[in-house]
């Protein structure tokens, strides 16, 4: 192979959209990318995902490697034709590691009629009482032991059906004091600290035989005193992961065009130096002018010799081994979610429902007489996150999730940062009737969100407040008020939390 297939087999690369332009096909053409990425803009039904790879594998007459983040819970990025599970921390919280091993099988089965080869997921990130601004909800949880037992059952049944598991984030990032989207992070553990919470579930998945680890953006100047970011840190990545702990598959980088990277180095810099740390996939997914940066700064330093030919050939030999292992693009079927999915999911969801407050009898008592219900305006989320087609109509879903349990709300929907006029309104429905319940989107993240909170939990004589995403905010319920999770917001988890608060508390 020449040196231009070998760099080009190292790159990951999405798509501007749901079809295949001819530019697209220039693209990876002209960079001879092995892999694509797919995010929700390339998503618009099955069908259509199915003919997008059809035509673009068609036209550029060989096969990629085609992954996605497929985590569950908040972070879906494929929306119809697979099941939509609860978060990481639901699932953890339903308290059996067999349903994470159900789980990751019926997602194989999914992906894979999809055309996915695989799966950018499962979270290992352990989390801790400091807070995590972009992992929450997406971890098992703050006990190493319990990520490595669900996290581990889900890689290896995911795996034994046929997708690919990718270990993210490497060394763990679960205490990250700012979202590596955005930001670069520093995180102060030193190799010890590390070693006793955060890199466990790492060590466990590499020894039950995943075949790809993501690394992360912070920097961990107890861990490399260089101070680079992870991403850029031979010390973390080719000497730690890749020698000492001897793990053999595809090192993958997250997103190069993240805020972390863009904050050291433009994209072509940044590419080479992910290379030099030792990574295998190098991804650059979203634009076009930095996935040609990324090719041509990377064909410069190997041809150049900045960096050493041997080192190319290593990774992009793991690489085409990764793709090579899946014989088929989409797993001889049509694409459909599986039968026992959403029972799966709907069980996951139930038992993971938590009361983060003492019980509250007269709270309960009084969800008998007239109801009122805050709901967010999940439609706002929807340009941004997959948010399933029922709760993009809220006051309809509100409706018919009450109905079956006899209670017809008064509901008022607010935006996900309510404004004044939102909050009086949802204040004066509380003072009218018997009991409101607020479905609370972060408000330990959003002012005007612990505004509404405040001025429902004052006006009503009866409030139970359901957390909708990280549960940070049970610190913030006033005395008396009813408070509990899911943890989450995907429906499952909504209908959960209804049937608990209406039925199971009241029984």
């Amino acid at each position: 192979m020449t040196i231009e297939d070998l760099v080009g087999e190292r790159l990951m690369i999405g798509l501007p959209g749901p079809t295949v332009r001819d530019e697209d096909v220039r693209l990876f053409g002209d960079t001879r990318a092995g892999g694509l990425i797919l995010y929700r803009r390339n998503f618009e039904s099955p069908a259509q995902l199915v003919t997008l790879l059809t035509t673009l594998e068609t036209r550029l007459g060989r096969r990629l490697l085609v992954a996605t983040d497929h985590e569950g819970g908040r972070v879906i990025m494929l929306g119809e034709g697979v099941t939509i599970f609860p978060d990481n921390l639901a699932v953890a919280a339903a308290g059996d590691p067999r349903l994470a091993s159900s789980q990751g099988r019926i997602e194989a089965q999914e992906l894979r009629r999809l055309g996915i080869d695989l799966n950018l997921g499962p979270v290992l990130d352990v989390l801790t009482d400091r807070y995590s601004p972009n992992i929450g909800i997406r971890a098992y949880g703050k006990d190493p032991e319990v990520v490595v037992g669900y996290g581990v059952a889900r890689i290896r049944s995911m795996q034994a059906a046929g997708l690919s598991a990718c270990a993210k984030h490497f060394p763990g990032k679960g205490h990250s004091p700012l979202d590596a989207h955005l930001r670069l992070p520093t995180i102060e553990s030193t190799w010890a600290e590390m070693r006793a919470t955060h890199l466990p579930p790492f060590l466990a998945a590499i020894g039950a035989g995943v075949d790809c680890v993501m690394t992360s953006h912070p920097r961990y100047p107890g861990l490399d005193p260089s101070g680079v970011p992870a991403t850029f840190s031979r010390r973390i990545v080719e000497e730690y992961l890749r020698g000492e702990v001897g793990f053999r598959g595809v090192i993958v980088s997250d997103d190069l065009e993240m805020g972390a990277i863009a904050e050291t180095s433009g994209i072509g810099e940044a590419t080479v130096r992910t290379a030099a740390a030792g990574h295998d996939l190098l991804l650059v997914c979203h634009t076009e002018a930095a996935q040609r940066a990324a090719h041509r700064a990377l064909l410069d330093a190997y041809g150049g010799g900045a960096l050493p030919l041997r080192s190319l050939e290593e990774s992009a030999a793991r690489v085409r081994r990764l793709r090579e292992a899946r014989a088929d693009r989409f797993g001889g079927a049509p694409p459909r979610a599986e039968r026992d999915g959403e029972p799966l999911a709907r069980a996951l969801a139930t038992r993971a429902v938590t009361l983060v407050t003492p019980p509250a009898p007269d709270v309960v008592r009084r969800l008998n007489g007239a109801v009122a219900v805050v709901f967010p305006r999940f439609s706002e989320l929807a340009p941004r996150i997959t948010i399933e087609r029922a709760l993009q109509d809220e006051a309809g879903y509100v409706k018919s999730a009450f109905a079956p349990l006899g209670v017809e709300p008064e509901t008022l929907v607010v935006g996900i940062e309510p404004t004044a006029d939102e909050i009086a309104a949802a204040a004066a429905i509380a003072g009218r009737v018997d009991a409101a319940i607020l479905f609370l989107f972060d408000a330990h993240l959003y002012p005007s969100n612990r505004r509404l909170l405040d001025a429902v939990a004052a006006r009503s004589g009866a409030c139970a407040v359901v957390l909708l995403r990280d549960p940070y905010d049970a610190t913030l319920l006033p005395p008396g008020v009813l408070g509990l999770t899911a943890f989450g917001f995907r429906r499952c988890q909504l209908d959960a939390v209804i049937a608990r608060l209406l039925v199971g508390l009241a029984g």
